[in-house]
């Protein structure tokens, strides 16, 4: 990074690769028969060659279960190369896909490749290997370890066609940032949990994570804004049915930071940008759920003025009825007695972020009968 500012909960950015093996750790939703996986270069400046990619179940730390390995292939082929700004999607894989359960995506980057598209806070170890191609391995070796994922834009399972899609859709506080890596303690993991035991266990509506770290609705900082990638986290995704929506803290904060001169926002600009989220997802016939923002008082870009703003949007989202419904994530965290702050069993440190319980409590305040009105 060029200016000494750390976005809270967010990792090294990796430099590249070059003739390696990357071994990624996903937590599943639902389970189902026959899976697929989606790979990405979209950030890419160069081609992206894939020399080999496979899925397994985890076993422990890096190490999968042999006779659940896969080989991928795309249309046919062991091997592909994704042009820069493009992705691809793997032929489905004949496997068990278990619920709430790790799958090991192996990758193995021939070339050299600089930048990579990746997703800084995956908050499951990453195991890097090389020079050479480990992906059939059970367990690789001589490795260095990291905390997020590259090229992985995500992983599909065959279910019903009842089945369902709910987009977690929002920054770091969806994203999970400073929740106990390989723990699945984000609020859409517990949501997820808590869907899958309402359903008596069965696969009926899968949770996907779409929080990115330092994400905002008007400007980009980490990724795509909100309004740029709307279409491709959330309508896109196979069998959406909602979303949960929670954005705008950063919008309100970042201004406050090295990164975010000039671009500050008012109350109304982050809440037309919210309203134009409302209007895309009904379009397309989902529906979507406003997430309140919660407290942030003591944190580092905390301000009198962002308060104001925070409190503006969250009686807009309360209030206006654009919403399919609302979850009010700020009355789980608030603290009762000084409602500008988190209540301090539910701070990570930084005044900013949920800790463990924290994430606990917002998957926990999300009704689980709005989703009744999506079958």
């Amino acid at each position: 990074m060029q200016v000494p500012f750390v976005i809270p909960g967010r990792p090294p950015v990796s430099q590249g690769f070059d003739n390696q093996t990357i071994r990624m750790i996903v937590h599943t939703s639902v389970g189902a028969h026959g899976a697929r996986v989606r790979l990405s270069n979209e950030y890419g400046k160069d081609a992206l060659v894939i020399g080999a990619a496979h899925i397994a179940l985890r076993a422990q730390g890096g190490a999968i279960v042999p006779a659940s390995d896969h080989a991928l292939t795309f249309s046919g082929n062991p091997s592909f190369t994704i042009p820069a700004g493009a992705m691809v999607i793997s032929d489905p894989v004949d496997m068990d896909v278990p619920e709430l359960g790790d799958l090991a995506i192996t990758v193995f980057v021939p070339g050299k490749i600089d930048a990579p598209t990746q997703h800084g806070t995956g908050l499951h170890p990453t195991y890097v290997a090389g020079p050479g191609d480990f992906s059939g391995k059970t367990e690789i070796t001589e490795v260095s370890k990291q905390e997020s994922w590259f090229f992985l834009s995500g992983v599909d399972v065959t279910a019903s066609k009842d089945a369902g899609v709910v987009v977690a859709f929002g920054d770091s506080i969806t994203d999970g940032a400073r929740s106990t890596v390989d723990a699945n303690a984000a609020w859409p993991s517990e949501l997820a949990r808590r869907v899958l035991a309402a359903h008596g266990g069965k696969h009926e509506l899968a949770v996907v994570d779409a929080g990115i770290s330092g994400n905002r609705v008007l400007h980009d900082l980490i990724g795509d804004n909100a309004l740029r990638r709307f279409d491709t986290d959330v309508i896109a995704q196979p069998g959406v049915k909602c979303v949960i929506v929670l954005e705008g803290i950063n919008d309100i904060g970042f201004p406050n930071s090295p990164f975010g001169g000039g671009q500050a926002v008012t109350a109304d600009e982050i809440i037309g940008g919210l309203r134009q989220l409302v209007e895309r997802a009904h379009v397309h016939g989902i529906a979507i759920f406003g997430g309140t923002l919660t407290p942030f008082e003591g944190a580092s870009y905390a301000s009198a003025d962002g308060e104001a703003k925070r409190v503006a949007v969250n009686n807009w989202i309360r209030t206006s009825g654009a919403f399919d419904g609302v979850v009010d994530f700020e009355a789980a965290v608030r603290d009762p007695q000084q409602p500008t702050k988190m209540l301090a069993t539910y701070d990570s440190g930084d005044h900013l972020h949920p800790n463990d319980a924290g994430y606990k409590a917002m998957g926990d305040a999300v009704d689980l009968a709005l989703f009744k009105m999506k079958k």
